[in-house]
């Protein structure tokens, strides 16, 4: 039996269509060659109308990014790269009001609670992403918006006194970068295991084979989390 290769396939196609499409035009078009025109430029426009939105690669990526970004904001995960982003998502970033783990005052004494330290490789639970933590506070400190966007009311006494830590992952591409803000409950260390995430060589000077060795800046501010527990 000869094997069909898909520009055959395409051409039947062309083919088999090529009828259904002239009756169309027929019926809803009219009886005048102006009419057929007309109705040929209608349906050419609404193939490319198709053609560009549902048919095509780029769109549904395009749509899949926003569906995804909405999915993030939920759990406090954004993607570094933001243009039009609401200042609330930018924070997750950088910000003046010590929001998102970005305080700059030196977390000294370290209080015996805070499990993890900044260069710990960990996953979370939810998605079970690797990442690396840059930042923690000993207790949750974010705008209320977020709070009430992520946490329940029954939830949000318990995670107010629980702490959360910043953490870097790895985005969709190559070269995009995720950053999140999550509670201790949610983060578990994940040794054995280097993780490539961009923008890592700011925060830290190397991978000692278990955890990530902090600049010298970030160690003046988390200056106990070097040590390692007895």
């Amino acid at each position: 039996m000869p094997q069909l290769t898909r520009p055959a396939v395409l051409q039947l196609v062309l083919l088999l269509s090529a009828v259904p499409a002239q009756y169309l035009i027929s019926r809803w078009s009219g009886t005048t060659v102006t009419q057929r025109y007309h109705a040929s430029a209608r349906l050419l426009r609404i193939w490319k109308d198709l053609r560009t939105s549902y048919l095509n690669g780029t769109a549904w990526m395009d749509w899949a990014d926003q569906q995804m970004s909405r999915a993030k904001s939920l759990v406090g995960l954004e993607e570094e790269e933001l243009k039009d982003s609401r200042p609330i998502e930018t924070m997750l970033l950088d910000n003046d009001l010590e929001f998102f783990g970005a305080s700059k005052k030196v977390r000294s004494p370290r209080p015996p609670y805070v499990f993890l330290r900044v260069g710990d490789v960990v996953m979370e639970s939810k998605g079970h992403m690797v990442g690396v933590v840059v930042s923690w506070d000993s207790e949750l400190r974010a705008p209320q918006e977020w709070v009430d966007k992520v946490y329940s009311n029954s939830e949000v006494p318990k995670a107010e006194n629980t702490p959360h830590y910043k953490v870097l992952f790895s985005g969709p591409g190559s070269s995009s970068l995720l950053v999140a803000y999550l509670p201790q409950t949610q983060l578990m260390r994940f040794t054995g295991t280097r993780p490539e995430i961009p923008t890592l060589e700011n925060y830290f000077t190397h991978f000692d084979g278990e955890r990530f060795v902090m600049q010298p800046w970030l160690s003046e501010m988390f200056p106990e989390d070097e040590k390692e527990d007895k």
